[in-house]
């Protein structure tokens, strides 16, 4: 169903006036030839990817209030010149020759509304499976076609399958999803229908009596909000990597709900082990910034042989399974540590034809294309608001809250104010479903961005007024920067007769001003009695927007982080308790990072075993 409105949004005053046709003439020009962005210009992309997420549908769902889209555990896998995005509840899956524009598939016969799907290619045969697939695995040599056939039937039902082909031609299945675990692993036979060789064996336990980060919670703490009695995290979300002859065994925890979901990783020369849990987990980690969340996915190559991971983020507000997809770049380093970078995660970063090796490969934030955040915080105004839902929160970088309009007619408009003049390269708009009545695969949005150096002359920089796609997280690359100061989304057209709602008009770019200074000093604390948690601690710095604090069990191995806005100061309770630690804290601000050169090591008292 359509909006309709006599009146389009307001126009600008004395529009027939003289100079004002100049600089509609300029801001034309500006327009063909600066701005636009096709999906074959892209260079970048930005967390969450923007697919056409699926619906789900609560009890209570006709109140508009209680619904929400999902896609989790997701696998890629590389396929004849494509990459195909299996994942779970999604209603079909996507392929994409780059990474960037994805395209749906919508089979038959496939169990697509399953979670935990599983994927891979043997020979000139892409295989795949799910939770509750009545156990057969499938199989198929044109996947963009949906045509798919049964394979093999593989045993009793199991949680969280992840099938990994071995460089030797054997194949394993590993899998399980309980509290403390364990992930068990067994032999499929290729040759014989894919029936079980031996009996499955245990690979890895938890222990979150020494792994912070294994603790329940968005804070890591494990404890229950009601009773406060701590809870056993959940281990899941098996996947095998095997780089230069070792096997990468990873697992997630604590919990998908959970800002703090990750996923850590054990080690082996052998695929049946015994596995050795790695000291450096977990190695997949986002609990900040403006979606966190990077447990339960899988590592995948892309066609120039470089490393990513895709994993579930957490939205987590309509449900607990109210969840995204991301994906980071991986590496390993000259140790065979594995990392996937999630520094600044949720940044435009380099999609895989033009991500660049550095002389310093081990750096956080490797990939990003030195795209920052201008909107921040920063003042906003609006057409209208709904009651307890302002403007400010599509400029507070959490993707939990969202600004609503009162009504989704045409013309509803959010408006920007950057303080200054800025260099203007991308802009994410994320969609809130605020009020939604009606949805299904012709649900779409239309809308239109604006710049101007004043508020009262604009040029149109975005044009999707006649776009027919779902584009829940819609990234756009402009092929040409453009300046000004404020920014102003229009609302042409807002599906399932809701309301238009924004959780975050995201902007980036530079603020053409100074990098903020580095941070002179800092504190670490760690908690004499439980040596998972510390306390990191710094003065403010001037020009800040913010603080990245980096750490690792080397001082050359700061690989996980923690970002926040404007504090001084933040609890860490991820530490695996009988280990080292280093530490370090970075400022940003809207026009770079600065990284600190003071590193300051946190020592373990602690004498158990991991």
């Amino acid at each position: 169903m359509f909006h309709k409105d006599k009146s389009d949004y307001k126009k600008i005053e004395n529009k027939f006036h003289p100079s004002y046709l100049l600089c509609l003439f300029i801001a034309s020009l500006v327009f063909f030839f600066g701005c636009r962005s096709t999906p074959e210009e892209m260079n970048t992309f930005c967390n969450p990817i923007n697919i056409d997420y699926q619906f789900n549908i609560h009890p209570t769902w006709f109140t508009g209030q209680n619904l929400w889209r999902e896609a989790a555990d997701p696998v890629i896998v590389f396929y004849k010149g494509d990459y195909y995005l299996f994942a779970s509840k999604a209603g079909g899956y996507w392929y994409s020759n780059d990474m960037s524009t994805w395209t749906l598939v919508e089979p038959e016969g496939l169990p697509i509304e399953d979670y935990a799907p599983t994927a891979f290619v043997m020979g000139d045969r892409m295989f795949f499976t799910a939770m509750r697939s009545n156990r057969v695995i499938y199989s198929t040599d044109n996947p963009k076609k949906g045509i798919w056939k049964k394979a093999a039937e593989i045993g009793p039902y199991m949680l969280d399958p992840a099938l990994f082909l071995d460089d030797n031609g054997k194949v394993y299945l590993y899998y399980s999803g309980s509290p403390n675990g364990p992930i068990h692993g067994v032999e499929l036979d290729p040759d014989n229908n894919f029936k079980t060789i031996g009996k499955p064996f245990a690979c890895l336990y938890g222990d979150h009596k020494n792994r912070g980060w294994e603790c329940r919670g968005d804070d890591n703490m494990g404890v229950s909000r009601r009773n406060r009695l701590e809870i056993i995290p959940w281990i899941e979300g098996a996947w095998m990597t095997k780089h230069q002859g070792v096997y990468y065994l990873q697992y997630a925890a604590p919990g998908t709900e959970f800002k703090t979901y990750a996923d850590g990783v054990f080690t082996s020369d052998s695929p049946r082990g015994p596995f050795t849990y790695a000291p450096y987990s977990p190695f997949s980690h986002k609990p900040t910034g403006f979606v966190p969340g990077a447990g339960h996915g899988a590592i995948f190559k892309d066609k120039y042989s470089n490393y990513w991971k895709v994993v579930t983020l957490m939205v987590s507000a309509a449900s607990d399974v109210d969840r995204r997809v991301g994906i980071f770049p991986v590496d390993f380093d000259d140790d065979g540590q594995i990392r996937a970078d999630t520094y600044l995660g949720d940044y435009p970063q380099y999609l895989p034809r033009a991500r660049k090796k550095t002389a310093n490969s081990n750096l956080a934030g490797n990939n990003l294309a030195r795209l920052m955040l201008l909107s921040y915080g920063k003042k906003v105004k609006a057409s209208s608001q709904s009651r307890s839902l302002p403007a400010e929160l599509a400029v507070d970088e959490d993707v939990k809250t969202y600004w609503s309009a009162s009504t989704g007619r045409k013309g509803e408009w959010l408006e920007i104010d950057l303080g200054k003049t800025c260099r203007i390269s991308a802009l994410q708009v994320n969609f809130a479903e605020h009020r939604i009545f009606a949805f299904g695969r012709m649900f779409y949005h239309q809308y239109l961005i604006e710049v101007s150096p004043d508020s009262q002359n604009w040029v149109a920089v975005v044009d999707k007024t006649n776009a027919r796609k779902d584009v829940p997280h819609d990234y756009i690359e402009l092929t040409k920067p453009v300046e000004g100061r404020f920014v102003r989304l229009t609302n042409i057209y807002s599906p399932g007769q809701g309301r238009f709602s924004v959780r975050d008009l995201r902007v980036f770019g530079n603020g053409l001003g100074r990098q903020p200074d580095p941070v002179k000093d800092f504190v670490v604390q760690r908690n004499p009695q439980d040596q998972r948690r510390a306390v990191v601690k710094w003065e403010k710095v001037q020009g800040a927007d913010g603080y990245i604090v980096r750490y690792g069990i080397l001082p050359d191995k700061l690989y996980n982080n923690y970002q926040i806005y404007r504090e001084n100061s933040i609890p860490i309770n991820s530490l695996n308790a009988n280990g080292d630690y280093f530490f370090t804290v970075d400022s940003f601000n809207d026009s770079g990072i600065t990284r600190s050169k003071i590193i300051k090591k946190a020592k373990s008292t602690h004498t158990g075993d991991l």
